[in-house]
């Protein structure tokens, strides 16, 4: 049947690609239907989401660096956030049971603050496929997001470990105690496996054997273990590589995860209602973060997006809700409200976040409000008192050889945008002019088209959506000038030029024309001359 089922998937998923919404909300949807036409989710499918999710925790891990956590927009905003809304969920769940609503029925304040604290969560799976689809995980946005959910992560796993009748054996302290030693013994391996299969299995050995395994040996949560490995090689120059290594691997593995969801089940007219109650509940989650991020300063824009991300509830919720049965603290019917209440959030929060940037600049003038008068460190502004005429957005190495090689010729004209906040310091000690901006950031653009200098912006960055949302942004908004776009895809040029780009070029054709012109130049430093042969047939 398993053939079947990922057959039906695909379809689905290409389906709901193809109308603009996340493929995960089509696996979602796939597996509902399979259901209703007697498919289950088998043993293969459960293992394989529960291994993508352990690898998702690790690539986190890898991009995670603990000074970001001690942030106070990141654990006071988490924190805060999970308190009221435990607060505010208990209440109105112990008020129901009060008025005599009988599915509420005997439901104590514990219980019903038991079931505040299961819905307090966001998911880190979906927030994270968002974000890597948005190209957002490694912008402010996705930092800030990450995050919150690892503070969340870390309250639930506390939670299930004074929770479980067995906990952590003295085994847990020697494990936490070598960390140290792990972390320069992994760094040394990872310097010695090359850049092929070897890197890739010493991920998968790292996450699922060292980390989940070794964790779960000594009565840790085995996922919490993946995401510290991660975390040991987060600052490795090899870090970002070895994650890209594990990228088609965890995202087919966690289609497993999406697809089990649906397969699960369907509920009763009773449970469904109830879902769809508490489904109605989570703007108010979203509302919380967006206040709770503008105080901390960040920009509304900022937050906005952000909580668009946390707009769901989560997988830990399930696995709270499933410490609380065990326990004897709730019923088992809360378990199913639960998981159908965090699949229609998914399906829900699928769209919104895929609109994300559109709903912003509807609601644009009205959020602005709610700023707070201290611009945040990490959103600069267009540095004033310059006429900038050239734009690069994207630092990366395409990038970062375009400003050096433009600014040969024309000077001190040229200013460099990535969404990179390391990246972009290193860039200032090498003397680039370069700022830490968000293509996506609609009052970026407002602030070129005011300087009305610009002539050339040139788009280097990966993720085609945001680029095609840039140059849409910046047409809006009035800015002039020549847009040059660079892809590494073919099928991409098209489709660049047909939603305004006036140049695209594929970065490999580039990079070969710059190679040929590189080997000439060392010909002719050399003083090697080479005689043309012409074939006579």
């Amino acid at each position: 049947m398993d053939p079947i089922i990922l057959s039906a998937t695909f379809m689905l998923g290409l389906l709901a690609h193809r109308i603009r919404l996340p493929a995960l909300a089509g696996f979602i949807i796939a597996g509902f239907i399979l259901h209703t036409m007697g498919f289950t989710a088998s043993e293969n499918i459960k293992t394989v989401g529960d291994l993508g999710v352990t690898l998702l925790l690790f690539t986190i891990g890898l991009k995670l660096k603990i000074k970001q956590l001690l942030r106070p927009e990141i654990w006071a905003t988490g924190t805060i956030h999970m308190v009221c809304t435990v607060l505010f969920f208990g209440a109105i769940i112990h008020g129901l049971t009060l008025v005599g609503f009988h599915y509420f029925a005997n439901l104590s304040l514990g219980s019903a603050l038991l079931l505040g604290f299961a819905l307090s969560f966001s998911s880190t799976v979906f927030a994270v496929k968002i974000m890597e689809e948005s190209g957002a995980a490694n912008v402010l946005i996705g930092k800030l997001a990450i995050g919150i959910l690892i503070i969340q992560d870390v309250l639930a796993v506390i939670f299930i470990t004074c929770s479980s009748d067995s906990p952590p054996t003295v085994w847990a302290l020697v494990v936490i105690a070598l960390l140290p030693v792990a972390r320069w013994c992994f760094s040394y391996i990872l310097d010695h496996t090359g850049h092929g299969e070897l890197q890739v299995l010493f991920g998968m050995a790292l996450a699922l054997a060292v980390g989940a395994g070794v964790f779960d040996l000594v009565g840790l949560k085995a996922d919490l273990g993946a995401l510290v490995m991660g975390m040991l090689l987060a600052t490795h120059p090899r870090a970002s590589e070895l994650s890209d290594s594990l990228l088609s691997i965890k995202d087919f593995m966690l289609i497993g995860f999406f697809l089990n969801i649906g397969l699960e089940g369907l509920p009763d007219i009773t449970t469904l209602v109830l879902a769809v109650l508490l489904v109605l509940f989570i703007p108010l989650k979203s509302a919380l973060f967006l206040f709770l991020f503008t105080r901390f300063d960040l920009s509304a824009r900022t937050s906005f997006i952000t909580s668009m991300t946390l707009t769901n509830y989560s997988e830990f919720g399930l696995i709270v809700g499933a410490v609380g049965v065990s326990s004897g603290w709730l019923e088992t019917k809360w378990l199913m409200i639960i998981a159908i209440a965090l699949s229609l959030s998914f399906i829900a929060a699928s769209p919104l976040n895929m609109f994300a940037e559109e709903l912003f600049e509807k609601c644009r003038n009205v959020l602005k409000r709610i700023e707070t008068d201290s611009p945040h460190p990490d959103e600069e502004r267009i540095p004033a008192g310059v006429a900038w005429q050239i734009i690069i957005v994207g630092m990366g190495r395409v990038g970062t050889q375009t400003y050096d090689i433009l600014r040969e010729f024309f000077g001190d004209i040229i200013l460099g945008v990535d969404a990179d906040q390391e990246k972009v310091l290193q860039h200032k000690e090498l003397g680039r002019d370069v700022i830490y901006v968000d293509a996506a950031d609609g009052d970026f653009w407002r602030g070129l088209a005011e300087l009305g200098s610009v002539q050339i912006n040139v788009l280097t960055i990966p993720s085609l959506e945001t680029k095609l949302y840039a140059m849409n942004m910046a047409k809006k908004v009035g800015l002039g000038g020549k847009f040059i776009a660079v892809t590494e895809y073919d099928d991409e040029l098209d489709v660049l030029r047909e939603h305004g780009a006036d140049f695209a070029f594929n970065t490999y054709d580039e990079v070969g024309i710059g190679l040929a012109s590189d080997i000439y130049g060392c010909l002719d430093a050399a003083g090697i001359v080479l005689h043309k042969i012409r074939h006579i047939e």
